[in-house]
């Protein structure tokens, strides 16, 4: 990219300018290394600096500790967008950089709660509403300094190379993790050794500091900026002018609401629902959801570069329709070929919940805090957990909820009564029986999971992935006037993948407890995805052919 003439001239991108983009990229996937390790260690967190309380509620703190770095993001973005539009991209990305790594390396010296009391937990969660806040800042200074950076007819293809840094980072994670876990052993891993990876982080932040450093402005941004045309107020004119704040709310709506639970469906749900529900073991799931990414990832690149021929809109489309309208028999082929048992028990046993429907609550948990006692919730909470199907039958009021398995009854109890534990403990030793005898297993065989099939049908969803989220950092750069363009893309984007993203675990898990099938959860992602689509395609513009040097 030239300048001749006081005018952009649109020529071949150099050598120097992919090493650049490369280098921006590098260190967004060093920033999702730092933010995915709170997750992958959150069991040797939770006994670290939350031990205070009972090893149940530590847990959930530490769960909800790092739901804090999703909420924040949206806050992030405005913070950050608006320096980025205001001091320029290089700047603002360099000092979210430093801000995550800091964080993040602090955390492996952080004493635990036995050394410093309720100071440690407070101090983990100050650090992590630190990586949010830097997470939020991060993506749209990266998206649109390489979008910037790149040669009008490849800006898909370039941009793409952001989109890849997410799914990257978190597969480095798990690799540090594995391979510090397999060196030292479990038992030193537990003691003390899961602080490693957050300290080896600092080398990362080294390098990516020292990346970032060789990095020049956004030629775009540096000419508003010489010519006097940056925004003096970029938050009041994004969101306070309707002509913006209506292309912003149509970005979310109409885009990054539905892209964001396709993404959570295709990388984080399929964990879940193979871990929790069809209880496969937590190593071969992890194997399964690698070799899926690692097969899946260059599909980003593939639909980041169609998108520079055909257009954004369209393959964005159409991965939300086909990932909505396939979402259900890839679930169930999923459980055919990972818990085989699973499915014969489900057909030969089912399962009726027979329960005074006054009595059962909408189980919507996101922070973990809430309390669900009554007979009813109590069967179908233990039902979900244990990722069973079951249909409901209405019993007359105040009956006490029971479980039927086959032709056997199982009686539940009133979790507020007194003698509540002792109950509990005789409650799930009885269910637990009876399950087993109806043969339903208490996790997948691990020789009756077909390897192949199963990391097909991951791939396929990790490829809906690539089809929504591969193109969106273009479309995203392209809906913007450069002065406003930072603060504008961020909000949308971290409000959808934040939000809407990060609700959809604990949506499912409701929605799966109140209609006892283990499938229902998918209809949080398939409803946002088919609304998403609707929206977009009547109000999206396509957005290829833009000329973004000329949106001053």
């Amino acid at each position: 990219m030239a300048t001749v003439g006081g005018q952009i001239s649109h020529v071949p991108m150099t050598r120097d300018e992919k090493r650049v983009i490369f280098a921006s990229s590098l260190g967004t996937v060093f920033e999702w290394y730092d933010f995915y390790l709170a997750g992958s260690l959150a069991a040797f967190i939770s006994k670290s600096f939350f031990s205070g309380v009972n090893p149940t509620a530590a847990f959930i703190f530490t769960l909800l500790s790092f739901a804090a770095g999703f909420a924040v993001r949206p806050f992030g973005a405005i913070v950050f967008g608006r320096l980025g539009d205001m001091v320029g991209r290089k700047y603002t990305f360099l000092i979210t950089i430093i801000i995550m790594g800091l964080s993040t390396f602090l955390v492996g010296f952080l004493p635990g709660y036995a050394a410093i009391g309720i100071a440690s937990p407070v101090l983990f969660i100050a650090m992590r509403l630190l990586q949010g806040l830097a997470l939020g800042g991060e993506y749209g200074g990266a998206a649109t300094y390489v979008a910037e950076h790149a040669p009008a007819n490849r800006r898909g293809f370039y941009t793409a190379w952001i989109q890849t840094t997410a799914t990257l980072g978190l597969f480095l994670s798990l690799l540090v993790i594995l391979g510090i876990r397999t060196f030292m052993g479990e038992d030193a891993f537990g003691a003390w050794g899961w602080r490693i990876p957050f300290v080896v982080s600092i080398l990362l932040l080294a390098v990516s500091v020292w990346i970032r450093l060789q990095l020049h402005e956004s030629p775009v941004f540096a000419r508003i900026k010489a010519e006097g045309k940056t925004s003096k107020a970029p938050l009041s004119e994004a969101f306070g002018q309707w002509k913006n704040l209506k292309v912003v709310i149509i970005a979310l709506l109409g885009l990054t609401a539905g892209q964001a639970v396709v993404w959570y469906t295709g990388q984080f749900y399929t964990l879940f629902f193979l871990t929790q529900t069809l209880r496969v073991d937590g190593s071969s799931a992890n194997i399964m959801i690698a070799l899926a990414l690692l097969i899946g990832t260059p599909f980003f690149l593939f639909f980041g570069s169609l998108s520079d021929r055909i257009g954004r809109k369209p393959i964005i489309m159409a991965g939300l329709l086909i990932a909505a309208l396939t979402y259900f028999p890839l679930f169930k082929a999923l459980t055919h070929y990972t818990n085989p048992a699973l499915e014969a028990a489900t057909a030969k046993s089912p399962i009726v919940v027979i329960a005074d429907p006054a009595e059962c609550s909408f189980q919507f948990n996101p922070v973990g805090t809430a309390k669900f006692t009554s007979s009813c919730d109590i069967a179908k909470g233990a039902l979900s957990r244990a990722g069973l199907n079951y249909d409901n039958v209405a019993a007359p009021a105040g009956t006490i909820a029971q479980i039927r398995v086959g032709d056997t009854v199982v009686n539940t109890f009133d979790g507020r009564a007194g003698d509540a534990k002792e109950q509990a403990k005789t409650f799930e030793k009885t269910l637990a029986a009876t399950l087993k005898a109806a043969g339903y297993p208490p996790k997948a065989d691990p020789a009756q999971i077909n390897w192949p099939m199963s990391i097909v049908i991951l791939t396929i969803l990790v490829i809906y992935v690539t089809m929504v989220y591969g193109p969106i950092a273009a479309m995203l750069v392209e809906m913007f006037p450069t002065r406003i363009r930072y603060t504008s893309m961020s909000l949308p984007y971290h409000v959808g993948n934040g939000w809407f993203g990060g609700f959809l675990p604990a949506t499912a898990f409701a929605i799966v407890a109140a209609k006892g099938n283990i499938y229902s959860g998918l209809w949080y992602p398939i409803i946002i995805a088919v609304v998403t689509f609707v929206i977009g395609m009547l109000f999206v513009r396509e957005t290829k052919d833009s000329d973004i040097y000329a949106k001053d």
